[in-house]
């Protein structure tokens, strides 16, 4: 039977070829392991391209999953066991430092006699680099052995090798077979039975042909309720938690799977989603439907943000409510667009035109998601405007466990008020002090008034004059200053001061932490701080910021090296922490496309205290 290796996480990687279901094994498996009580990240491994050649090294489609007794935050670092459909997707991941010396892989072994030469030979160089580099490669008939139960292993692999997995890390058996009839509910009882056997079947064959080769990862002894879903998921939970009954967007990676979730969902509590032909059509849907007194979603990525902007200052200069998911991903332009990046903070801050000031969310967790998209549409309620909850490629497709949410009252939105509305009351009614506004909605007798995206006064006239511009755009900036009043100022994580702050925000928060801790646990003077509101920015970061020594951003967007021969350009947070608190506030940041890594964040942070930063290290 061979002996079990304890285990308190590892990290397993499936790769593959586009098209061969690496990434619903993995989902699959994380999800049984969540459900089992584990803690679980995972990170979706997808090419740029939709089809990109078979065997191609920039083509490597796949799952990363992270697992352990307590809770998981992020990617981690290097995997600890590889599945490997063939040799050259390893190339892809080897490129991203994704292994280690000494990572295991499980390697199929077909391609050492294909017919083609050039294949035979590709698959002996790779082997004789895998072996220079460390790695454990054991070579597995995987497909020889699929086909004695299907004919077609390409789309049946994926199956048996979540079997393996299942048998390798004491997975329960019965709860993968449950999974995939659950996966394939939509498919015949015949679909559901073959991909049934050839999860047993791959459980017998790693029984057979690797006998040694079992972990065990021991069960949290407490484990209270819990959901496991993506990010993406999680949205389209908050959109119907929050009672909104309309999303309006258009298909875009890596933000679509959004609305697909909904479109199966939103149904059963009374809701639609609205396919528009592009992206400016979806935000206008969007608009119309709220202003008639029902707050509307939109969800999109950075591409379909820069289409958005002139309806996004249409909905500031209205005060219609509105709730815009930007899933953000590489750029400019198309850019990664399956990649992960926090490049869109700035255009989602800036990019429209004039003032046109705005409420912006982060989520750090996939969990903040739900929460978020909730309070999100409070906000936009109560301060009358759009109002962006930012997320991030590493969070929509991310899956993770976390505490089944007990669903509220007061999430859902109010019913639309039909009452006659006050006589006398105009229909942008500014309090001085707050900037707010009670909102007349159409078809309340006597609440009638014309929608302008123009200058207006109160009444909503159009007004050229100097005084009523002025007013009106004191008033929607007021808004900003009396949320920020009611913010928290947040905590530091680790010490209230000290020698280095290390500031994050969106998904980057499980990578900075952890390696905080790991940096602390080795006696170095390191805390961090992750923000939520990024507009407006929470109270008392200033008084926070001074007392260490040096404060650094650590982003997924682009920073110039500190010593570059011009004038250094920073990360995104970094320049509006500096325009905030007139601070010397520092950044790292990278745009390698991939989640941060807590190893890379600490050696990074180990040379700069090393070294005082005097240039930006190799990632």
């Amino acid at each position: 039977m061979g002996s079990k290796k304890a285990l308190s996480q590892h990290v397993v990687e499936i790769v593959s070829d586009s098209g061969e279901g690496a990434q619903k094994a993995g989902q699959i498996f994380a999800t049984v392991l969540a459900k089992r009580g584990y803690g679980v990240w995972t990170v979706e491994i997808i090419p740029a391209e939709i089809k990109p050649p078979a065997r191609s090294r920039a083509g490597a489609s796949g799952i990363r999953v992270r697992f352990g007794t307590e809770a998981i935050t992020n990617m981690g670092d290097e995997a600890d066991l590889v599945m490997a459909f063939n040799e050259q997707v390893m190339f892809g991941r080897i490129q991203q430092k994704a292994y280690r010396e000494g990572t295991l892989v499980l390697l199929e072994s077909r391609w050492a006699e294909e017919r083609s030469e050039k294949i035979r030979a590709q698959y002996e160089e790779a082997m004789a680099d895998f072996e220079r580099r460390g790695l454990d490669v054991r070579p597995l008939a995987i497909e020889a052995a699929c086909k004695e139960h299907t004919e077609n292993p390409r789309v049946g692999k994926n199956m048996f090798v979540l079997g393996m997995l299942c048998r390798i890390y004491d997975a329960p058996m019965d709860a993968a077979m449950a999974e995939i009839k659950v996966v394939f509910k939509r498919k015949s009882a015949e679909v559901v039975a073959i991909n049934q056997k050839l999860l047993q079947a791959g459980h017998d064959f790693a029984a057979k042909q690797l006998p040694d080769l079992r972990f065990t990862v021991p069960v949290p002894k407490e484990r209270p309720p819990v959901v496991v879903m993506n990010g993406n998921q999680a949205v389209g939970v908050g959109v119907m938690a929050a009672g909104m009954e309309l999303v309006s967007m258009y298909p875009i990676t890596p933000a679509t799977s959004a609305s697909h979730y909904l479109a199966d969902a939103i149904g059963r509590v009374g809701g639609v989603v609205h396919q528009a032909e592009d992206e400016i059509a979806a935000i206008g849907f969007a608009i119309g439907a709220s202003y008639a007194g029902r707050t509307a979603c939109t969800i999109t990525s950075g591409p379909g943000l820069a289409l958005k902007t002139e309806f996004l200052g249409l909905a500031v200069m209205c005060e219609v409510p509105l709730v815009i998911v930007v899933v953000q991903r590489g750029g400019p332009s198309t850019g990664l667009p399956t990649k992960v990046e926090q490049g869109d903070l700035l255009a989602a801050m800036y990019g429209a035109t004039g003032d046109a000031p705005k409420i912006i969310m982060a989520a750090a967790t996939i969990e903040e998601c739900l929460h978020m998209v909730v309070t999100a549409r409070k906000l936009a309620e109560t301060f009358r405007g759009p109002v962006l909850v930012l997320t991030d490629a590493n969070l929509a497709t991310g899956v993770q466990p976390f505490p089944r949410p007990k669903m509220q009252p007061d999430w859902l939105a109010a019913p639309v008020d039909e009452s006659a509305w006050t006589p006398g009351v105009a229909p942008y009614a500014w309090d001085a002090e707050t900037g707010l506004s009670p909102r007349p909605i159409p078809g309340q007798p006597g609440g009638e008034y014309v929608l302008t995206g123009l200058a207006h006064t109160q009444q909503s006239k159009v007004a050229y004059d100097p005084d009523s511009n002025q007013v009106g755009c004191e008033m929607r900036s007021q808004k900003l200053a009396t949320l920020q009043q009611t913010l928290e100022t947040p905590k530091p994580y680790g010490a209230s001061e000290g020698k280095l702050l290390l500031v994050g925000w969106g998904s980057t928060l499980g990578a900075i932490e952890e390696a905080v801790d790991g940096l602390r646990a080795d006696g170095q003077d390191v805390s961090a701080l992750h923000l939520r509101f990024v507009s407006p920015l929470p109270p008392g970061l200033k008084e926070i910021f001074k007392r260490y020594d040096r404060v650094m951003t650590v982003e997924i967007n682009y920073s110039d090296a500190p010593a570059n021969g011009h004038s250094r350009r920073y990360a995104q947070l970094a320049y509006m922490l500096r325009a905030e608190t007139l601070l010397d506030i520092d950044c790292w940041s990278t745009v390698y496309g991939q989640p941060l890594q807590p190893g890379v964040i600490r050696r990074e942070v180990e040379r700069r205290l090393s070294d005082e930063g005097s240039e930006q290290c190799s990632v």
